[in-house]
C-alpha cells in the first residue's frame, strides 16, 4: 500500500528517492506564504475593527483560509478532506451567516487562521530553511567561489577559499540533504495532522451530518408515499365513479334501445368496453395502494397478495404487527414484485412467502422451486425496490444458482406500531366507501 502521509512515508526505505521530501518542501513553503499573506489580512482587519468595520470580515476570514488550508492539505495528506460546514436550511446571506455562526467549525478555522498568520508560518519557513536551504547552501559552494573566483561564504559563517574546501562542503551538503529530509517531513506530517484536526469535521459534526440525510431521505419517502395514496384517493373518488356511471347509464341505454338493431350493437360493445376499463382502473388502484394493506396491515396484505398469484404460494404471514406506513408500503411491493417475477419468468410449481418482524427488523422471505438464475440486473424491477428498501436503511438480498431455488430475502429494521398508533394514524378513506 502507498503512504498516505509524510509519517507514513518516513517507515520506507527508498523514502529520500520518493517525491515525499518534495512533497514536505512543497507544503512547508506554501504554509510560509499563505501565512504571511493572512497575517497581513489580519493586521488590516485588525486595524478596521478598532473602527467597527471589519469585525465581521474578521470573524468570517476563517472560513476562507480554513478552505484554502483544506485544498493545501492535499500536497501532504492524500487522504479526503471532507468540508466540515453544512449546507444553509434557506437561500440568502442571512441564513448562510445563521448556519456559520453556529457551528463549531468556523470557531476552529478562525482559531486556526489566527495560528497560522502569528505562530506557524514562520515556523514553516524555519524548519524549511534549517532542512533544505542550509543543504542547499552548502551544495552551491563550488558554483559561488567560481563566481567569485577568489572566495566565498557559506552560510554567511564559513569562509571558503579553495576548491577543495568547496567540494568538502558540498559533500556535507548532500549528506546533510538526505538526512534531514526525514525530520523535515515529519515536521510537514504534524503540520498537516494539525490541520486536518481543525479544518475537518468532528465524529459527532459527521453524525449530525448523517442524521440530517437520514431525517431527509424519510421526509422524501413519506412524501412519496402521502402522493402515492392522494393519486388512488383520487382515481378512486374521481374517475371511477364516473365510470361507474357511465357503465349504469350505458346499461340503460341497451334496454331502451330495439334489440337487433346496429344501435343495441354498438351500445352493447361500448358498455363492454366500459366495464372492461372499469376492472382495469380498479386494478390500478389496487396496485398504487391497497386497500387491505391501509387497513390491516402487511400481513393480511400479503396473503391477499398471494391468493391473487398466478402460481400456488403458502403463506405465512400471520402475526405480523402494524408497522410505519413507509416500512408496510415497501415491503409489500417486494413481496408483489416477487410474486410477479415468479410467474413470468421462474417456471415454478409452488412458492412460499414470509414475513415476521422480530427484534426490532422486519425479515421478508420469497421462495420458489424454479429454475433459477434470477439476475436483478436484467430489469426485474427489484433494482428499483432495492434502492426504495434501501432508503429505509433496509437490504434487498437475492440467491438464485442456476437450476433453482431462489429465494428473496428484505430486511428493515423499524419499530412495530402501538395499537393506539395504529387507531390514530390517518386512513386514505374509509373501507366502507370503497367500491
Amino acid at each position: 500500500m502507498d503512504p498516505r502521509t509524510p509519517w507514513q512515508a518516513l517507515t520506507r526505505p527508498r523514502f529520500p528517492l520518493g517525491p515525499w521530501p518534495w512533497r514536505a518542501v512543497g507544503y512547508l513553503g506554501s504554509g510560509g506564504l499563505v501565512g504571511a499573506v493572512a497575517g497581513a489580512v489580519f493586521l488590516v482587519l485588525g486595524v478596521f475593527s478598532l473602527f467597527l468595520v471589519g469585525l465581521p470580515l474578521l470573524l468570517f476570514a476563517g472560513i476562507a483560509v480554513g478552505h484554502v488550508e483544506r485544498l493545501r492539505l492535499g500536497i501532504a495528506d492524500l487522504d479526503p478532506v471532507p468540508d466540515p460546514h453544512r449546507v444553509p436550511a434557506a437561500p440568502g446571506l442571512a441564513a448562510w451567516l445563521r448556519t456559520r455562526t453556529r457551528e463549531q467549525a468556523t470557531w476552529r478555522e478562525l482559531a486556526y487562521a489566527l495560528l497560522l498568520a502569528t505562530v506557524l508560518w514562520p515556523l514553516d519557513l524555519l524548519a524549511l530553511a534549517v532542512g533544505a536551504g542550509l543543504p542547499v547552501a552548502l551544495l552551491s559552494a563550488p558554483f559561488r567561489l567560481a563566481a567569485d573566483g577568489y572566495e566565498t561564504k557559506v552560510v554567511k559563517a564559513y569562509l571558503v577559499t579553495s576548491y577543495p574546501e568547496a567540494f568538502g562542503a558540498a559533500l556535507l551538503g548532500a549528506v546533510l540533504l538526505v538526512a534531514l529530509a526525514y525530520p523535515l517531513a515529519a515536521v510537514a506530517g504534524a503540520r498537516a495532522a494539525l490541520a486536518r484536526a481543525l479544518l475537518t469535521p468532528r465524529e459527532g459534526e459527521r453524525q449530525g451530518g448523517i442524521g440530517e440525510v437520514i431525517a431527509s431521505r424519510a421526509r422524501l419517502v413519506d412524501a412519496f408515499e402521502a402522493e402515492r395514496r392522494r393519486i388512488e384517493r383520487d382515481l378512486h373518488d374521481g374517475a371511477q365513479q364516473r365510470l361507474v356511471a357511465l357503465t349504469m347509464t350505458l346499461g340503460l341505454a341497451r334496454l331502451d334501445a330495439p334489440p337487433g338493431g346496429p344501435l343495441a350493437e354498438q351500445l352493447a360493445k361500448a358498455h363492454t368496453e366500459a366495464g372492461q376499463v372499469l376492472t382495469e382502473l380498479r386494478e390500478l388502484i389496487h396496485g398504487i395502494h391497497p386497500q387491505v394493506l391501509a387497513d390491516y396491515g402487511l400481513g393480511p396484505a400479503l396473503a391477499d397478495a398471494a391468493d391473487r398469484s398466478a402460481v400456488p404460494v403458502d403463506a405465512d404471514t400471520s402475526g405480523t404487527p402494524r408497522l410505519p406506513g413507509a416500512v408496510e408500503s415497501a415491503a409489500y411491493f417486494a413481496g408483489c414484485e416477487a410474486l410477479a417475477n415468479i410467474g413470468k419468468h421462474s417456471g415454478a410449481r409452488r412458492a412460499r412467502i414470509t414475513a415476521r418482524h422480530a427484534d426490532g427488523v422486519l425479515r421478508l422471505e420469497v421462495e420458489d422451486d424454479g429454475r433459477g438464475g434470477a439476475d436483478p440486473s436484467r430489469g426485474s424491477g427489484l433494482t428499483g425496490l432495492a434502492d426504495r428498501i434501501a432508503v429505509l436503511d433496509g437490504t434487498l438480498t437475492i440467491m438464485s444458482p442456476p437450476g433453482g431455488p431462489t429465494l428473496l430475502r428484505v430486511e428493515i429494521p423499524c419499530p412495530a406500531l402501538s395499537e393506539s398508533s395504529v387507531s390514530s394514524s390517518p386512513r386514505t378513506a374509509s373501507s366502507s366507501g370503497r367500491g
